[in-house]
């Protein structure tokens, strides 16, 4: 096993920047997560770990040792890519040992390492098959195989569930961390999909224009997102965004155009410090509750879309979308008038400038 350390990595291509020095340190036997929208350079980030990419400057250690100038095969990396790359006109077992092959491992060795990998990942009897009579499924657990046998140091994932269908990508991030526990070996998984990063990191680290965003274990990035980008892409449905001026009097108002959410008890320094200004209000669609008691956002209801325990409920507050996540018992009517309430506690608070997280 071993860690992977990035020391101030920039990349560019021709004028545009995509990696703006990215320092990150991966611990040994750790599954780290890199998320992020399209574009961000999470899979740039990753293929440069692997060696597919060189840097523009900046030094990449695997196990303490520099690679920037050793060659993919070489780095004890493997990695597993969003098309499973397989050759169609070999067996599975051929495909898994096609690399260890070209390594001139002995034949009995070769076929050790293939069986151990089908075993764990529950595909023996698929070993004289070819791809094509494979499911999606089945096809990514042969490429996870071919990256086991290797037994690299690293595992790099990049996108490997994209092609699957909802149900499947659910089994397969369940095996893959599975997988995890089994080897103990280091992970690092590329994703664009936030419930991914969720489910399956140890850390997350969340990427936005070349830039670390913020890097920390999941809750944490849940409950204290560094800045509004992450908030806003970490959480399904997305954190509501308002602007509001902080007021002072027997506790904390914060005040709107739509609405004014007051808390006599609420105490807070950082607050206190913009009285009188504008800042960034946010609340997770979870934690706004109805209020029979007609107090809080007064918004009109558009939509309620049923998730089976919960409901969406879509709802306009001015010229504002808001989205809550209420208990599906809830008899609701579209165009009803409700009234919506976020407790202090669940409120989370932004600089109107700089986005950065006010605490």
């Amino acid at each position: 096993m071993a860690g992977v350390r990035l020391k101030k990595i920039n990349k560019s291509f021709g004028d545009t920047h995509v990696l703006h020095d990215v320092d990150l340190d991966v611990i040994d036997g750790e599954f780290l997560v890199l998320v992020g929208p399209s574009g961000c350079g999470k899979s740039t980030l990753l293929r440069i770990v692997a060696g597919l990419e060189n840097t523009s400057s900046g030094e990449i250690y695997i196990n303490e040792e520099l690679v920037n100038d050793v060659a993919p095969k070489n780095r004890a990396i493997a990695m597993v890519f969003q098309n499973y790359a397989l050759y169609p006109h070999m067996t599975v077992y051929d495909n898994m040992a096609f690399g260890l092959k070209l390594k001139k491992v002995p034949k009995d060795q070769i076929a050790k390492q293939v069986l151990a990998a089908a075993k764990i990942l529950g595909i023996e009897e698929y070993l004289q098959r070819r791809p094509k009579a494979l499911s999606g499924g089945q096809r990514q657990r042969v490429a996870l195989g071919r990256a086991i046998v290797r037994d690299p140091a690293v595992f790099l994932f990049d996108e490997p569930l994209s092609n699957l269908d909802a149900k499947l990508r659910v089994q397969m991030r369940s095996e893959i961390k599975k997988l995890h526990k089994t080897l103990k070996t280091t992970m690092m998984y590329v994703t664009h999909d936030q419930v991914e990063a969720m489910t399956m990191g140890d850390r997350i680290v969340v990427m936005k224009d070349g830039y670390v965003m913020q890097s920390d274990a999941p809750l944490e990035i849940y409950k204290r997102p560094a800045n509004q980008f992450v908030a806003s892409f970490i959480g399904s449905p997305s954190m509501n965004f308002f602007e509001a001026e902080v007021k002072l009097n027997t506790g904390l108002s914060f005040q709107s155009e739509h609405f004014r959410l007051s808390y006599p008890k609420a105490k807070s320094q950082s607050l206190e410090a913009y009285a009188g200004q504008q800042i960034i209000l946010g609340v997770r669609p979870e934690h706004l509750h109805l209020d029979s008691s007609r107090k809080g956002m007064e918004v009109t209801l558009e939509v309620s879309e049923l998730m089976g325990s919960e409901s969406y409920l879509h709802t306009t507050l001015g010229d504002l979308k808001v989205i809550s996540r209420v208990d599906a018992e809830q008899a609701l009517s579209v165009g009803e008038t409700l009234h919506l309430n976020p407790a202090f506690e669940s409120l989370h608070f932004f600089n109107k400038e700089t986005g950065a997280r006010i605490d």
